[in-house]
């Protein structure tokens, strides 16, 4: 017997509207059996979400509920919080590596087999590995005090090319501190986007392109404070391209620029951007503002977190900012009931090949909520790493 001849048949198609108190009838073409059971209940247009709409939601975000239960059972993972001093000799490394192929590169053009395999290869690696460490910088768990992570940021950024770690740590904080918000999440596809990309070919380009995405969105979107620190880095970082053009010419400032470029398109580290906010088996029904959204946060525990500071622990990152990467996994281990159950991602690389070709998945497929406000917006301390 097949397992078609098991799915039931409707025989009430006939019914123009259900209500919750009348039955419908079921026929079982394996036996011709009939059964009686409660209609479904009646849900109006007005309260579906439509196919090209945000999940939007009242509720608060779950990390913020998740940290405190967490804390209350296992108040020993406050010890786990803080920098970690290996930091900054990884980055270094990193850093001094991207300099060294650079200067081996200086007379190899860049179209060339051999420059763009050393760019994908290493220097996208390299190059994800120097983004994700701004963005542990960003949280203060390179250093003791604020002020050193940000002007260490500024050395982390030099292999990438363009200046970035000063506007990005404001921003990045917006994120964690109004996660999902339609005007202070930059992390949020903006409507226009979702609307021209939500098709095979849009995703692809936003794939393939996501990094314009990140660099250039949050300016459209929202402002942050400009500091003496986005002046320093704009001026080091001009400075050492500079240095980098005179002494060994424009083939190895483009080597950092490809670099960059690789580590942001369709390379395999670059499936955290798409993997940690985006719902892939989206609900089949959903009513805006009276459900409960979908899981919003998903994490990756796979041999790639090993070449980018831990990132795919991204629930655990954002339940606990101020736990830097090497104890993400400790805080797993320590509340495996809290991480265990929620749905997780087995592979970056089929990530973004999901993300691509599966119709369900679409630029709308985030949680989105109503803005704060300026008021609380004004209030954000951005050195806070509580949240």
């Amino acid at each position: 017997m097949s397992s078609e001849t098991l799915l039931p048949t409707i025989s009430a198609l006939q019914i123009p509207t259900l209500k919750q108190e009348e039955t419908i009838e079921i026929t079982f073409k394996a036996n011709n059996k009939k059964i009686k059971m409660p209609a479904p209940p009646e849900i109006s247009k007005d309260q579906l979400k439509e196919q090209f709409d945000f999940y939007w939601t009242e509720s608060i975000d779950p990390h913020t509920s998740r940290r405190k239960e967490i804390m209350k059972k296992y108040p020993q993972v406050t010890k786990l919080c803080g920098h970690v001093e290996s930091t900054k000799y990884i980055s270094v490394f990193v850093v001094l590596l991207q300099i060294t192929i650079s200067y081996y590169l200086k007379d190899t053009f860049p179209l060339s087999l051999k420059f763009l395999l050393l760019a994908y290869f290493i220097g996208g690696f390299a190059n994800q590995n120097c983004f994700l460490c701004i963005h542990e910088l960003s949280h203060n768990l390179g250093f003791k005090k604020p002020i050193h992570n940000k002007l260490f940021s500024i050395i982390t950024n030099l292999p990438i090319g363009i200046p970035y770690s000063a506007s990005f740590q404001p921003y990045h904080q917006l994120h964690h501190k109004f996660l999902g918000d339609e005007v202070y999440d930059t992390d949020l596809p903006t409507k226009y986007e979702a609307i021209f990309l939500s098709n095979v070919l849009g995703k692809a380009f936003f794939a393939t392109f996501q990094i314009f995405f990140y660099a250039l969105r949050p300016m459209f979107v929202t402002t942050v404070p400009y500091t003496a620190i986005h002046l320093l880095n704009v001026i080091v970082q001009f400075l050492f391209d500079y240095l980098v053009i005179h002494y060994w010419g424009w083939y190895s400032y483009f080597y950092f620029l490809i670099s960059s470029f690789l580590a942001g398109s369709l390379h395999p580290t670059a499936g955290h951007f798409v993997s940690e906010h985006y719902i892939f088996r989206p609900p089949k029904i959903y009513r805006p503002f009276l459900d409960l959204p979908p899981v919003e946060t998903y994490s990756y525990y796979g041999i790639l977190n090993l070449f980018t500071w831990n990132v795919g622990y991204h629930n655990e990152h954002h339940d606990f900012p101020f736990i830097a990467w090497s104890n993400l996994p400790k805080l797993k281990e320590t509340a495996p009931e809290f991480y265990s159950g929620l749905p997780t991602h087995e592979s970056w690389c089929w990530t973004i090949v999901d993300f691509i070709f599966n119709y369900d998945v679409t630029m709308f497929n985030r949680v989105k909520r109503n803005t704060a406000g300026k008021k609380l917006r004004s209030l954000v301390d951005f050195d806070d790493n509580s949240k």
